[in-house]
């Protein structure tokens, strides 16, 4: 269990989702057989995925030590960090047009809740939470205060702020150790105990206000409600899952944040205790293989560690130095 194993087990995801990404199912086992690939591809390469993950790392370690976070310069700090990422000459990624959107309205000084597309949940927005739940010692409301508000930034659907919510809480309840087995259900449990949490410190008084809903409360359950869904597909396809098949045509194609959620799950806990198998799994899919592969490397990494993962990736993997750096800041004794 480590920070350190679950961000690189994001990136390593990340870089063997990328060639499969856009691809059909079968024409990815036609070249790397029923279980995807088992390797990192040639130069190891990551996707806009890592590269935003890193964005929200970089922000929370700018925090000062030792206190609490406050949403104020922790807001400007995720800004300034997403805006280098859009201004960077390595953002050449096939990165997501609501990711960047957003950051054009920001980089012309919008407020964040104007800038942020209110109609999408994309799985942008819960592709780089994983970090917040690697922050030791965060009092749970913060982390998903956090959580909803990286994904605000750019997508403000109640979806994605859900969505991001669980993508966090799974990554620390399996950093905490909670049993593989037991996780979809602590996932289905938090689903309805946070059903009319709106967290207005975060999030302000604005982004809810959107036609068709008429309080706080009614915005966020949507949000709620729609992983709920997905994670009732989820239960169904672990009940037999099928190693062999598509796990999209169970839990859905990824491009949307409680899909991205649910498939990385289903990838994961199929194979709870062999990641290579996990990221195979995950990026021999038909949709968003990147980001489905990343959130389940991100899983099995909290959950396993460095050591689950070939010694020689570690060396080999785009951004190593800052994955490093963000990992040892978090890691527990």
């Amino acid at each position: 269990m480590s920070a350190t194993g679950s961000l690189f087990g994001l990136a390593y995801g990340d870089s063997m989702g990328k060639p499969t990404e856009f691809r059909r199912f079968e024409e990815i086992v036609r070249e790397y057989g029923a279980g995807g690939p088992t390797d990192l591809p040639e130069g190891a390469l990551v996707t806009d995925d890592t590269q935003m993950a890193l964005a929200v790392a970089e922000a929370l370690l700018e925090q000062p030590a030792g206190t609490a976070l406050e949403p104020e310069p922790l807001t400007a700090s995720l800004v300034r960090h997403f805006l280098a990422w859009a201004e960077s000459p390595d953002n050449n990624r096939a990165p997501g047009m609501t990711c960047l959107r957003a950051c054009g309205l920001l980089s012309q000084g919008a407020a964040w809740a104007d800038a942020s597309q209110r109609g999408s949940k994309g799985c942008g927005a819960n592709m780089r939470v994983t970090p917040i739940g690697l922050v030791p010692l965060l009092p749970a409301s913060t982390v998903a205060g956090v959580a909803q508000l990286q994904a605000a930034l750019t997508h403000g659907h109640p979806t994605a702020l859900a969505a991001s919510d669980l993508t966090a809480f799974a990554t620390r309840r399996l950093l905490e150790g909670m049993a593989p087995a037991d996780l979809v259900s602590a996932l289905r449990d938090r689903c309805r105990e946070q059903r009319e949490v709106y967290h207005g410190t975060w999030l302000g008084d604005d982004l809810w206000r959107v036609p068709g809903r008429t309080s706080p409360e009614d915005f966020i359950s949507r949000g709620w409600d729609e992983c709920a869904e997905a994670l009732d597909r989820l239960a169904a396809a672990l009940v037999r899952p099928d190693r062999d098949a598509d796990p999209c045509r169970a839990t859905g194609e990824g491009w949307i944040a409680e899909e991205a959620l649910a498939t990385a799950l289903l990838c994961f806990l199929m194979y709870p205790d062999e990641p290579v198998r996990a990221l195979g799994r995950a990026a021999a899919t038909s949709g968003d293989s990147d980001s489905i592969a990343a959130l389940a490397g991100a899983f099995a990494g909290a959950r396993l560690g460095m050591a689950a993962f070939p010694a020689d990736w570690a060396e080999r993997i785009e951004y190593r130095d800052r994955l490093a750096r963000a990992g040892a800041a978090w890691d527990r004794p």
